[in-house]
């Protein structure tokens, strides 16, 4: 196996600090969910930036499962659900729940290409067996 990207990013601080990628393209203050920061501005979290990025990857497994099937999901909407769990032990887990929605399908269409995705899409497998992952496909 070859490596075709390799993406590099340094958090300061933790949850209350500052998170950037090596050529600075991105860079973002953080705040823990719901709490209050004192931070002015905008502040993201690492629940939210895990939302972004499962989303598009997850869009661009559907666009290549479909293309499979001649079918068009350049247009597909994901909608990334995490949640950030507290467990009675103390400790946090994260669940998720892709919502997908594909113009001009049908909605057993859409579950199929949903399926087959999650098969495909490196998010999921990064994190089969670890997270638990909720599927829902819209008409």
């Amino acid at each position: 196996m070859k490596a075709i990207y390799a993406a590099h990013a340094t958090a300061i601080g933790g949850r209350n600090g500052h998170v950037e990628t090596d050529d600075r393209n991105l860079s973002l203050e953080l705040a823990v969910p719901g709490g209050e920061s004192k931070k002015l501005g905008k502040v993201t979290n690492p629940e939210q930036l895990f939302a972004c990025g499962y989303a598009a990857c997850f869009g661009s497994a559907l666009e290549a499962v479909a293309k499979k099937r001649n079918l068009d999901a350049s247009k597909a909407e994901v909608t990334a659900n995490i949640s950030l769990i507290k467990e009675d032990d103390g400790g946090f887990r994260i669940a998720a729940e892709l919502d997908v929605a594909i113009a001009g399908l049908d909605h057993d269409t859409v579950q199929k290409l949903t399926e087959e995705a999650h098969q495909l899409c490196p998010y999921s497998k990064a994190i089969q067996g670890n997270v638990e992952v909720e599927l829902k496909a819209a008409a």
